[in-house]
């Protein structure tokens, strides 16, 4: 069953409509397994037909919603039945709509290629684990992982890095403290934090950062983030002295890296990455929820890269339903690798203080940015 969370406005309602950019509060979705049938949602009492609560209609009828569920709608809604009924009977009938439903024939077209490589995946062994590896070679991965499009935590690679037995607070405070960088802060004021990141972007003391990282308990609303990189590369630059581009799999003549840093509590909502990623973990444990690239289409992705599926009280369904998406959870530890492959969404949490580094410099192609389309309203 889907229900929208308490605290967010559900942007599909009759009259909210679909703006140009991102909507300023849309819902929140939680999925529980299994799932039941809905109706329409619920929409806002409205007398007069206006053009958003039109593509409403449209909307709701070109996901499937039958005719009559979407009259009951707006009927409780307190529209005028006969008004209804012509302007949904003009909404089935319109040169526009058709061609738009000719469009939405081919969406479901590829949305059933997506189930076939659903059905597939599901029918691996192992397709509701996570595994662990230990020093798994470069063929290995590609074969079994990066090209297959599947995550893998990766043990024994970063051994030799400086950064695991060097990094801690103290020492942060005592080498950069009085650097000036770049961090999320006030996230908490809207719970569109990612789409809007731009919006809390603020610079502070490394070591102010730090005093209230220590002293925060749990909580996400400051984080330092890969949003503000193109700063903190420069400000915190010896960091990278600290850390091994990890040959097998990453490129050394084309470093890359990011450099991730929060309290206990810090949430990513679920959301998909344009490149194959890995997430190196330093410092404190962070748990993650996922769901395969080919489960998109079940995930509620709404705007850009980000889902509407609420991860906090998800649960893990390593072998759910067909029509439910497959949530794999892990925890990962100081010294492990997540590969997380380009296209599939994740939920991270911060369950301790954490420091991660983050890549994308593979050695195989990772363009898969360059020929994306879709940056606003899904």
């Amino acid at each position: 069953m889907m229900q929208p969370r308490s605290d967010a406005r559900d942007d599909t309602r009759m009259g909210s409509g679909h703006s140009a950019g991102p909507p300023t509060d849309p819902p929140r979705v939680v999925i529980k397994h299994p799932a039941s049938r809905q109706g329409p949602a619920v929409i806002h009492t409205r007398k007069l037909v206006d053009d958003p609560a039109r593509r409403w209609i449209a909307e709701n009828l070109l996901v499937g919603v039958a005719p009559e569920s979407v009259l009951e709608t707006m009927k409780s809604a307190g529209f005028a039945p006969y008004e209804a009924v012509q302007e949904i009977q003009a909404a089935l009938q319109s040169p526009y709509f058709l061609a738009s439903e000719r469009v939405n024939n081919r969406l479901r077209k590829r949305d059933w290629v997506l189930a076939i490589y659903r059905k597939l995946s599901r029918l691996h062994p192992r397709s509701g684990e996570i595994p662990r590896r230990h020093r798994l070679s470069r063929d290995e991965f590609l074969s079994e992982y990066y090209s297959a499009n599947r995550p893998v935590i990766i043990t024994g690679m970063m051994e030799d890095w400086p950064a695991l037995r060097k990094w801690d607070l103290d020492y942060f405070a005592a080498r950069f403290g009085d650097r000036e960088v770049q961090v999320q802060m006030g996230r908490n004021a809207s719970p569109h934090y990612e789409i809007n990141a731009d919006q809390f972007v603020s610079r502070i003391r490394f070591g102010d950062f730090l005093q209230r990282v220590r002293s925060a308990g749990e909580t996400n609303d400051f984080y330092l983030t890969a949003h503000n990189d193109s700063h903190n590369r420069t400000a915190l630059a010896e960091l990278w002295e600290d850390i091994v581009q990890v040959p097998e799999y990453l490129r050394p003549d084309q470093p890359g890296g990011f450099f991730w840093m929060g309290p206990r509590g810090t949430i990513t909502p679920f959301h998909h990455d344009l490149t194959n990623n890995f997430m190196a973990q330093v410092i404190g444990r962070k748990r993650l929820k996922i769901a395969p690239s080919w489960d998109i289409s079940l995930m509620h992705n709404f705007h850009h890269c980000f889902s509407l599926v609420d991860g906090r009280d998800l649960p893990a369904a390593p072998q759910p339903p067909f029509e439910q998406p497959q949530i794999l959870e892990c925890t990962l530890h100081p010294g492990e690798i997540l590969f997380l492959p380009v296209g599939c969404l994740h939920f991270v949490e911060g369950l301790d203080i954490t420091v991660t580094v983050s890549f994308t410099n593979f050695v195989f192609d990772n363009d898969f940015h360059s020929f994306y389309a879709n940056f606003g309203p899904v």
